[in-house]
């Protein structure tokens, strides 16, 4: 029913004994929400019925149960019943007192504490049990009547002896701690144990001679079906599922080739496999060799500045480098696009917290745009001042030494 962090919760609460009892109030109502209290409520009722409580938990627990429903008729209160079984069987006359008056002047008591309750009681004083059958009349004509075997369940929790024993003697010194509350943690419920509902089995009549016999056809066999008719089994359908799983995870050999081979014999099929622009990232992380070839027959399309626009802000990687240094060596991409995607490379470098990381990726940066440099794909001119800074902030790297020092002598004819 609840929670162990409810249940410790709600121990805060009723261990509030030195706090008036409408600071405790306010307290349950701070940490239980509305709909949450009268589940929290039951709890309670089972812990009060079980004597799992002090003489100050049990006070500040009535009051509770009492506050939530006080403006309210007593007819439409759902812990009313508890309440005045309490009053009637309780062996406690200080705790019958606390119910008498809650039940008469509850608002008095809102500015007293339970040890100060239990401290201004005279033992000697006789507390008599008044006759309660008018209010439970009250209540019991505007509260729903529950089914019959719901009202006669068995609570699942029962008594040891020594609790028992405890309660007769009046041994009210002992506080409900935490791991008590844990221990039945499962045993508060709302679950009964509720007697079975007895079904005979109806007799069966003897049949006579001039009876008609009821016929029970056998059931007709279902028909087997052939899944495989009208499926698709051409190579579209092959590339399409490959391509698929492709998304997911490396492909062996075979299966790369098998992509390859479908987009050699049939080009536009490229535009049909299922591959779009915000699926192309897990495509260049788990397969870049079927990424490139892709990307190839992608270049006459419509499309392929989408596409480009996604490798160039996807998250940088050793594979995404590898896809767009084989693209700048097959075909000849916008220069734009090639200064962003170094650019991206260099700014990921820098944000870079782990100093591991950072020195791999910076190695894989200046490799990849010594190749640049090298092929003559890129002017180095127009990124001169950029990547010069780059080299220097990571000078201690043996790869951006190299970068720098292939910038300088690229440097000295420009000057």
């Amino acid at each position: 029913m609840l929670s162990g962090k409810e249940l410790e919760a709600l121990l805060s609460v009723v261990n509030m004994a030195e706090n008036p009892f409408d600071s405790c109030m306010n307290a349950f109502c701070k940490v239980f929400q509305k709909p949450e209290q009268f589940k929290v409520g039951c709890a309670m009722c089972y812990l009060l019925q079980d004597k799992f409580l002090s003489r100050t938990q049990r006070m500040i627990a009535f009051y509770v149960l009492y506050d939530m429903y006080r403006s309210e008729n007593i007819s439409t209160t759902p812990f009313a019943p508890f309440i005045l079984d309490a009053i009637e069987h309780t062996n406690d006359p200080c705790e019958r007192k606390f119910l008498l008056q809650l039940l008469s002047s509850g608002s008095k008591l809102s500015k007293q504490t339970a040890s100060q309750f239990c401290a201004s009681f005279d033992p000697q004083q006789v507390v008599d049990v008044p006759n309660m059958e008018s209010l439970r009349r009250i209540h019991l004509e505007g509260f729903p009547k529950p089914s019959g075997f719901h009202s006669v369940g068995v609570h699942p929790v029962l008594i040891e002896e020594k609790l028992a024993d405890a309660d007769k003697n009046k041994d009210n010194s002992h506080q409900c701690t935490l791991p008590d509350l844990l221990a039945i943690e499962n045993e508060i419920s709302l679950l009964t144990f509720q007697p079975n509902f007895v079904r005979p089995v109806p007799p069966l009549f003897e049949q006579r001679e001039d009876e008609l016999f009821w016929l029970s056809p056998s059931i007709l066999p279902e028909p087997m079906w052939d899944f495989s008719m009208c499926a698709d089994t051409t190579v579209g359908s092959e590339v399409r599922d490959l391509i698929a799983k492709a998304l997911k995870g490396q492909l062996t050999m075979a299966q790369q080739q098998a992509i390859l081979d479908g987009l050699e014999q049939d080009p536009k099929l490229v535009y049909h496999c299922g591959l779009t622009p915000k699926k192309l990232p897990d495509l260049v992380e788990n397969n870049p060799l079927v990424a490139i070839e892709v990307l190839l027959k992608l270049m006459s399309s419509s499309h392929i500045t989408e596409y480009f626009s996604v490798l160039v802000n996807m998250e940088m990687s050793l594979h995404s480098m590898e896809v767009v240094n084989r693209l700048t060596t097959a075909v000849d991409l916008p220069t734009e696009f090639v200064h962003l995607y170094i650019s991206n490379c260099i700014s990921s470098c820098e944000n870079i917290k782990d100093k591991y990381m950072q020195n791999r990726l910076v190695r894989l940066v200046c490799v990849f745009l010594q190749s640049l440099i090298r092929n003559k794909i890129i002017n180095v001119h127009d990124l001169f001042l950029e990547v010069q800074a780059f080299c220097i902030e990571f000078s201690r790297i043996r790869e951006a030494a190299t970068l720098f020092r292939l910038l300088k002598t690229l440097e000295s004819p420009q000057q």
